[in-house]
């Protein structure tokens, strides 16, 4: 038997790679070694400060960043997470912000300025919302995966040592926050908090028809010298995850598998809006505008100094 190379795979425990999880699918040549039980946070810090994992699900943002500063990464176009993010603008329910426009010039809190969807965010409330991003004043509460010096005309502060953006925007000692995850003051219904747009759902659909984007948050980063050392590593990692995912698409069609009402009626709105395929991988159109989208906002906001072309960023995965 052909001696296989031991990897590790560090990425969410999702039912996209639920069948690489269990072993029902196995990538031709590579024995796993899987990671799940860790946050987001945790994992890309690992990654991009330590270099702990062979293959990382990872921020796209802070892998645009670690390409700029031209660290030993590369990644196949696999995005494991994707998430519209109109409803993840938090604001204080007395400070008077019924609009977008009503966000320039206040103080608006996040855990880092670099995260995914705060990039995201910063995006569509400037381009689509007429906020520009410098005209906000930025408080980060956390240190950056990737150092990056801002931009002098960039207001952007640390908060005080021990500060948590979420009750400082609870005790109105911020406007606004905007945050990758739900805040726990909304999972609580605190009245002193409330989303800036109470109608998300209705303005993601609207955003999709009119883009075509469903906002690609992560990445599938690989060491660069795995690639270099086994080319056919990114291919066959390529299609275990095309095979997962198809996978977890079929057991999808049970609507006993998933605990919740009206999954199925929940399905078909999905199928209806996003298509049959929502977490298509490659670079394809859609994806090559979503992310090209993305390098555009990176670059406009201070983050990487240059538009990098999707080539660099993307290992050749297809055959023939």
């Amino acid at each position: 038997m052909a001696k296989k190379i031991h990897l590790t795979l560090a990425c969410g425990d999702y039912e996209l790679v639920r069948p690489l999880i269990d072993g029902s699918v196995r990538p031709d040549g590579v024995e796993l070694t899987i990671l799940t039980d860790m946050d987001s946070a945790t994992r890309h810090w690992r990654m991009i400060r330590n270099r702990e994992f062979d293959i990382c699900e990872l921020s796209m943002s802070s892998y645009l960043m670690a390409k700029f500063k031209e660290e030993a990464l590369t990644a196949i176009p696999v995005f494991l997470h994707r998430r519209f993010r109109h409803g993840f603008i938090f604001v204080n329910a007395s400070h008077g912000i019924e609009k977008p426009t009503d966000l320039i010039e206040r103080k608006v809190g996040l855990r880092n300025f670099q995260a995914t969807a705060n990039l995201w965010i910063r995006g569509i409330l400037e381009h689509e919302h007429h906020v520009p991003h410098k005209k906000l004043h930025w408080y980060a509460q956390d240190e950056e995966e990737v150092e990056f010096v801002p931009p002098r005309d960039l207001i952007l502060s640390r908060t005080s040592p021990g500060k948590d953006v979420e009750e400082m925007l609870v005790e109105g000692e911020l406007d606004a926050l905007i945050h990758p995850e739900l805040i726990q003051p909304l999972v609580h219904r605190d009245p002193r908090v409330k989303r800036l747009f109470q109608n998300y759902k209705e303005l993601e659909i609207d955003y999709y028809k009119r883009t075509g984007i469903f906002p690609i948050m992560h990445t599938t980063a690989i060491k660069r010298e795995i690639v270099e050392r086994f080319p056919w590593v990114a291919i066959n990692m390529m299609a275990a995850f095309e095979r997962a995912k198809e996978i977890a698409y079929e057991r999808m069609e049970n609507p006993r598998r998933v605990p919740l009402a009206w999954f199925r009626h929940t399905l078909e709105e999905q199928e209806d809006i996003l298509g049959r395929d929502p977490w298509v991988y490659g670079l394809g159109a859609a994806n090559r505008k979503n992310l090209e989208t993305l390098i555009q906002y990176s670059y406009e906001q201070g983050l990487i100094g240059r538009k990098i072309p999707l080539e660099e960023l993307f290992v050749e995965t297809t055959q023939g």
